[in-house]
């Protein structure tokens, strides 16, 4: 859909926008309306607001509903997938006895950390902690100390993947909106992920494990249920299915690169596979298609099945959600806000990646979930990337990453990720802020730091 003319000056389109960022977070947090409903309600009455032609609204608004999900719901579908394979199968325990010992007692937080990093790839931060959980403990039980000198490692692990790394669906949804090579922003993710973790995650861990002393906490069912009575997988067939998708994508951005400098052919038809198999959904089907033959091949059929269904149902929210952020964003494109916030950004001189943390800080702050703020500020400043010049591929994920920081840092008593890690732990509120909150805050500024060096480097 065509951007429509605006009808309104800059001043009038600002407040619009304010008014509907205002209006999302009263229908969210004061009165609990679900934040699905929520955005297609505000980016109906923005729509209207902005005096988009009325035969227009509907068209705009499935158009980028639609846009978003194209992308998000296969990578974040299969993701889920290959998440639950490796929970049920036992691989997510065998890689974390493995790398305890390889690390030594000594590091086995850095094990729990590692082994959360790499599990985070495919599964989300909720699925993925809860599944630890049990590994965490024994840990902790094994060796001694703070339950904490084992737990913020792994949480901050998984939270840091969650918010920097595809296919998970905020990044995804906030580079697909602003336009950025998912491939490459996996790479990026990646490489900034690992020093953030290492810095808010674990070297804060180790200190937060000898602040606060907590006991370990009974876990009442440490199996997951239905897990059908197998040996666990080998750790080469855990490695596998966790570094499958990541060689693929990583031989489509290189080739896509050697294709730009001339080395290989356009025409050549293993290229244009390579290419093919390369692109982020096919290279996740492969690697889900590939986890079904190594983990569960002897599960039966109709386990498989059931497997993968339960897989689906938990993300379905999470996929109109993000689904409607995008719809948002759309509005924001074709009503001319977009340019507008372009120009008020421009007069003041703020960096646009400075503003874009900072909005996602804002509405992470406000509302709690830092995938609505991933997604809802990437809806925002998409419009504002687009009408800037001289954006390299680079840029964009750099922007990516400060969305995803500003987004990871504050999270406090409307984030449901507080409450998980609170409750699981055994901490009360202040403890927890004094914890977690510290180190999401630590994290995501640490993310922005990196991502404004390379910003400014690159």
């Amino acid at each position: 859909m065509q951007n429509i003319e605006p009808v309104y000056g800059t001043t009038t389109l600002l407040l619009i926008a304010v008014a509907a960022v205002a209006l999302l977070l009263v229908l969210v947090m004061r009165l609990k309306l679900h934040a699905f409903v929520s955005l297609v309600i505000v980016s109906l009455l923005t729509a209207i607001a902005t005096a988009i032609p009325l035969p227009d609204i509907v068209p705009t608004l499935l158009q980028g509903f639609g846009s978003t999900l194209a992308t998000v719901a296969l990578l974040v579908g299969f993701g889920a997938m290959i998440g639950v394979m490796l929970e049920v199968s036992g691989g997510a325990q065998v890689l974390a006895d493995r790398l305890i010992g390889v690390f030594g007692e000594k590091r086995a937080p850095f094990a729990l950390g590692v082994a959360s990093l790499l599990f985070g790839f495919p599964i989300f931060f909720d699925a993925g902690f809860v599944v630890m959980l049990p590994i965490i403990f024994s840990v902790a039980r094994r060796f001694g100390g703070s339950v904490l000198l084992y737990a913020i490692p792994a949480a901050g692990a998984f939270a840091v993947m969650h918010a920097f790394v595809p296919p998970h669906p905020g990044p995804v949804a906030a580079g697909d909106l602003l336009g950025a090579d998912i491939g490459l922003l996996l790479l990026v993710g990646l490489i900034l992920a690992l020093p953030t973790w290492y810095l808010g995650g674990y070297l804060y861990g180790l200190w937060a494990g000898q602040r606060f002393s907590l006991p370990v906490p009974d876990l009442v069912e440490a199996d997951t249920p239905g897990a059908p009575k197998t040996a666990p997988p080998s750790l080469a067939k855990v490695m596998t299915v966790l570094l499958l998708p990541l060689v693929l994508i990583f031989l489509n951005t290189g080739l896509a690169t050697l294709q730009t400098a001339g080395v290989v052919g356009e025409d050549a038809l293993w290229v244009k596979l390579a290419l093919l198999i390369g692109q982020t959904p096919i290279a996740l089907l492969i690697t889900l298609l590939v986890a079904v033959w190594l983990l569960c091949r002897d599960w039966g059929k109709e386990r498989v099945e059931q497997l993968m269904n339960d897989a689906l149902a938990p993300i379905c929210v999470i996929i109109l959600v993000t689904g409607a952020g995008g719809m948002f964003g759309g509005v924001l494109r074709a009503s001319g806000i977009g340019g507008a916030l372009a120009s008020s950004l421009e007069s003041v001189g703020m960096p646009l990646i400075v503003a874009a943390f900072i909005i996602a800080l804002a509405l992470r702050v406000a509302q709690g979930s830092a995938t609505v703020a991933l997604t809802t500020t990437g809806g925002l400043m998409a419009p504002t990337v687009a009408a800037t010049q001289g954006l390299s591929e680079l840029d964009l994920c750099f922007l990516v990453i400060a969305i995803a920081s500003g987004s990871t840092a504050m999270s406090h008593f409307n984030d449901s990720g507080f409450w998980l890690v609170g409750r699981f732990l055994k901490m009360d509120e202040a403890t927890t802020l004094r914890t977690w909150t510290v180190m999401m805050t630590l994290m995501g500024f640490i993310g922005f730091a990196l991502a404004l060096i390379g910003w400014i480097i690159f």
